[in-house]
């Protein structure tokens, strides 16, 4: 991992991004639509990469598989790196779509988790960069899949890759966060019960951690709920027409 990748230099890249995809790539979009792509575009030049680096950072520093172990610096750098895009993304939010609260809290909750890891416990960020690899190993293929289904409508070609994504991504995703998430949660919680920390995580941060992270995945299951229901109602109502 390139160390340069700090906070401010990781966060003018995506600003730097953002503004291509808006003002450049997508220009032609309505206004909107402008806005919810340039968040995918940046969402993807994220999600890999952090994927990437996350992997990078727990292979490359001694002793740390455990949940428990000290910060190194490129436990530090995986973790400016996310909050770059976060700050980014929270930012696009806060001009463009500011009532949107859910998406607002997630980034503030998430921002939230990787600051204090980072700059005042300085420990477990083992755990933080699994779960973070865990939730951006989705991105990719779900960035395409929702920015094909900005032009489904206009466009035969995405709603055809709308519809072929849509199954092995759900599944995919119902995979990843709600049952791989959740087991390594449960480990997690486990771990720091029985005391195994040694009291070098305080008590205030791995349980705001916990309920930060139980939220989302929780929020994460109702999402991919409500796509299977309204994806399974789509067959339902395609098979009707058939047999009309």
């Amino acid at each position: 991992m390139d160390t340069a990748l700090n906070l401010p230099t990781s966060f003018i890249m995506f600003l730097s991004m953002y503004l291509l995809a808006y003002f450049v790539i997508f220009r032609s979009w309505s206004p909107k639509r402008r806005a919810e792509v340039s968040s995918c575009f940046i969402s993807i030049i994220h999600g890999t990469p952090a994927v990437i680096f996350a992997i990078q950072a727990l292979l490359h520093t001694q002793n740390s598989h455990s949940y428990a172990s000290s910060n190194s610096t490129f436990h530090n750098r995986a973790l400016e790196f996310s909050m770059a895009y976060f700050l980014m993304d929270l930012l696009h939010y806060i001009v463009f779509f500011p009532t949107d609260v859910l998406f607002i809290l997630h980034h503030l909750a998430t921002l939230y988790v990787f600051v204090t890891c980072r700059y005042m416990v300085h420990y477990g960020a083992y755990g933080i960069l699994v779960l973070l690899i865990l939730a951006e190993a989705t991105s990719l293929c779900q960035n395409v899949w929702t920015i094909a289904g900005f032009r489904k409508a206009d466009v035969p070609a995405a709603a055809r890759l709308y519809e072929f994504l849509s199954p092995p991504f759900l599944a995919f995703y119902s995979v990843v966060r709600g049952i791989l998430g959740p087991l390594f949660v449960l480990k997690m919680v486990k771990f720091h019960l029985t005391g195994e920390a040694n009291n070098l995580i305080p008590g205030w941060a791995w349980i705001s951690w916990m309920v930060v992270i139980v939220t989302a995945i929780l929020v994460s299951i109702l999402w991919v709920s409500n796509h299977w229901i309204d994806w399974l109602r789509e067959r339902s109502r395609l098979a009707q027409e058939k047999v009309k």
